[in-house]
């Protein structure tokens, strides 16, 4: 019987999907969504409106996201029953590591500072820091956490690493569960969030949390906007607490153009850009898991839908 594909990709052209899945899997029927299509075994979206959901999912056999976080998924009404996966890495991982280490260097080594004096025609050299007085601390042990870990300690920046079930990574000083996560913050000067998206996480970036954290510490934000309790980051900010950000996800997205963030000077924005989903290594991973689960076999990524991950 012929295996039936059915895409959903709210904001994204589906004609390079359909094209690349039909290469990787040429005897599959593969289509674009439209209110009333047939019955599919298996679909691939990006943010499925609830009408997709009450007309495909109860009959699934798993239904593939092309990203990491789910959060959008989960917010609509879905069957128990429901097999979701997430993407593992699909290249992702390198992004998130490039972002984060550029960030990172970025404002250890002052080169912000360096940018304003330049623009002023003034040759002015800083005092070299201490990577020592720099730990960097992921909240978020994953697939990307994981990555992100191993790309820092390559600068000789001391790791700690927050998760809610305990993680063990070389080199790195782990912390696991609620009780610890004080812990972890007190010993964090730049902290890195790459959570996933649930209840238990949504507003974890807040002004307790965030005044945990070593004095002028720094915040590079890069998993989801419901993290971040965006009206707290400025008076620290300010107050000297905190010595900046870098932040990739917002509330509201396209961030707006009056929104503080876009002016305060220690605060660099980027468009939700740390890591983009590769066509070509998506498909190859969500083919694989499509011909996998046909076999009977399992697979990695399926997400826990009480968990939110």
């Amino acid at each position: 019987m012929t295996t039936k594909i059915i895409l959903c990709l709210t904001d994204i052209k589906a004609a390079p999907w359909i094209e690349g899945l039909r290469a990787a899997l040429p005897d599959a029927d593969i289509a674009d969504w439209q209110p009333g299509a047939p019955q599919a075994d298996f679909a691939i979206v990006w943010a499925p409106p609830q009408a997709f959901i009450d007309e495909q999912a109860g009959g699934l056999k798993a239904m593939f996201n092309i990203g990491a976080g789910v959060d959008a998924i989960l917010a609509r009404q879905l069957p128990p029953a429901l097999k979701v996966v997430r993407l593992d890495d699909a290249g992702m991982s390198v992004q998130m590591a490039e972002y984060v280490c550029h960030a990172l260097i970025r404002h250890f080594r002052e080169f912000d500072v360096y940018e304003a004096e330049a623009r002023q025609g003034r040759w002015v050299y800083r005092r070299p820091l201490e990577r020592a007085d720099f730990p960097v601390g992921i909240l978020g042990l994953g697939v990307l956490g994981e990555r992100v870990a191993k790309a820092v300690q390559q600068f000789e920046f001391p790791v700690l690493g927050w998760s809610r079930t305990p993680k063990a990574i070389e080199g790195v000083r782990t912390f696991a569960g609620e009780a610890r996560l004080g812990d972890f913050l007190v010993g964090t000067r730049v902290l890195v969030n790459l959570l996933p998206l649930t209840d238990a996480t949504r507003g974890i970036l807040n002004r307790q949390t965030l005044s945990a954290l070593r004095p002028g510490g720094y915040l590079i934000h890069i998993a989801r906007g419901g993290h971040l309790v965006e009206e707290d980051l400025i008076p620290l900010i300010d107050s000297g607490h905190l010595a900046g950000a870098t932040l990739d996800v917002f509330q509201q997205e396209p961030l707006p153009a009056q929104h503080p963030f876009w002016r305060h000077p220690k605060i660099t924005v980027t468009p939700h850009a740390s890591a983009r989903t590769l066509r070509r290594e998506t498909i190859a991973q969500i083919a694989g898991k499509i011909a996998a689960l046909s076999r009977g076999e399992p697979i990695a990524g399926v997400v826990d839908l009480v968990r939110g991950y």
